[in-house]
């Protein structure tokens, strides 16, 4: 830490300090340096001073991070042979841990270290019965103002790109059994979209329906970073199970720069800035474009963590082309653009640098009642509940709608009463046309 002045000079003779009029300059001190140690109330600490007690906040996207915590996946691996192998990488201090794809060399979202938090919370945490991940979960709601916060895995978001179809499904399924057992029952304000193998269609159906009456799992996802056409008919039994089961299937995307597409970019921030969008897009595109809307009239879709200026890009790009081609889309029987507003979006990471272009997406994907805020902590560009409550061009119900009440609507959320006393009624939702 910087030393403060001494009142004194030498000889004991008062000085001025160099200050303007005689004053002492204004003390200067080091802040604290933030590590993998640093509690996440610290990190958090002006997060804290913001936030709002009579706003319903619900974080649709947060993270966990599943490999702090790998040797209690490994065992409820449901294959001997797996879970073997698995353990035969932690013996020898393999990394990443047993059987992931992941790739540490290339790593940069921590920015080579400035931002530690981002790979690894290792703070300390009491022994007792709270799961340490629970703790560092609550620290962080409690910080924000969070009344429910759902959480995705981490490094598992790129496990999509395994080459072995079946490693995913291990993995997928003991992940599932961790966050059930393990995280959920500890916290009822914790929640999870239940982790998919979407490359075996097959398993994604048995996951579906062992989770469909589990509390705490208020919908499934699916890692977009993956090369599988949403469309295929191997599909339609996976989405008419959670169709059948009311709850929303979310679609959150990722980067791999291994993409030979990405490999085209030269720097991390070119290939992070196109990959989350890319993957979504493509899966958004042939969902509406092969009518899947029609198919499942009753299955909310939800696109997580690709930020919001792609998708009014999309819309009016799928409204040109299929005004001039609409016989390759047969199904369809409203514009492309009428079936995306009707879909779910998250706002992390919002994209702020203009306005005028934020308002126009917010507008165009009619936010006031699709838009779902999403934090994406522990990341290095996660957003805060101001990223909503500070935009100039949202009334008060568009913001609390946004913050929470959108999302209670779309999983099912208990508000609490003295929070849902401020809350005004949102625009009725429009109802898809079907057959």
């Amino acid at each position: 830490m910087l030393k403060r002045t001494p009142p004194n000079g030498k000889n004991g003779k008062k000085h001025n300090g160099g200050g303007k009029n005689g004053k002492r300059p204004a003390r200067v001190k080091e802040l604290p340096r933030i590590t993998v140690q640093t509690d996440t109330r610290e990190i958090l600490a002006h997060a804290a001073k913001e936030k709002r007690d009579d706003y319903f906040i619900v974080d649709v996207d947060a993270h966990v991070t599943e490999t702090a915590f790998w040797s209690e996946i490994i065992d409820r691996m449901d294959s001997d042979v797996y879970r073997q192998m698995a353990r035969a990488f932690k013996d020898r201090g393999g990394s990443p841990p047993g059987l992931l794809n992941t790739t540490p060399g290339f790593l940069h979202q921590d920015v080579f270290g400035r931002i530690p938090h981002q790979q690894r919370l290792a703070e300390s945490v009491p022994n007792g019965r709270t799961h340490a991940q629970v703790t560092l979960v609550q620290r962080a709601m409690d910080s924000m103002g969070i009344d429910y916060m759902v959480v995705f895995p981490t490094p598992m978001l790129v496990l999509g790109m395994h080459p072995q179809v079946e490693t995913e499904v291990v993995i997928g399924n003991a992940f599932n059994k961790w966050l059930t057992e393990e995280i959920l029952p500890q916290d009822p304000r914790i929640k999870a979209m239940l982790y998919l193998p979407f490359n075996h269609p097959e398993a994604c159906v048995k996951a579906v329906e062992m989770y469909a009456d589990d509390p705490g799992v208020i919908g499934y996802s699916v890692t977009s970073t993956r090369f599988r056409a949403v469309n295929h008919d191997s599909y339609m039994p996976l989405y008419s199970a959670i169709q059948a089961t009311g709850k929303p299937l979310a679609f959150h995307s990722g980067f791999h720069w291994g993409d030979q597409s990405m490999q085209q970019c030269n720097r991390f921030i070119s290939m992070h800035s196109i990959s989350f969008v890319y993957y979504n897009l493509i899966h958004l595109t042939n969902w509406i474009i092969n009518g899947l809307p029609e198919r499942f009239p009753k299955l909310n879709v939800l696109w997580i963590e690709s930020g919001l200026a792609w998708v009014p890009f999309l819309m009016q790009r799928l409204d040109s082309e299929y005004m001039m081609r609409s016989s390759e889309a047969p199904l369809l029987k409203r514009r492309p653009s009428e079936y995306i507003a009707d879909m779910y979006f998250t706002s992390q990471p919002l994209e702020r640098s203009n306005l005028k272009l934020t308002e126009a997406a917010f507008d165009a994907i009619h936010a006031e009642t699709q838009l779902l805020f999403a934090s994406d902590w522990p990341h290095w560009d996660f957003d805060l509940p101001n990223s909503i409550t500070s935009l100039p061009f949202l009334n008060e119900r568009a913001k609390r709608n946004i913050l929470g009440f959108n999302a209670a609507r779309l999983f099912n959320l208990e508000v609490p009463k003295h929070k849902l006393a401020k809350r005004k009624p949102a625009p009725a939702c429009r109802v898809p046309v079907t057959a």
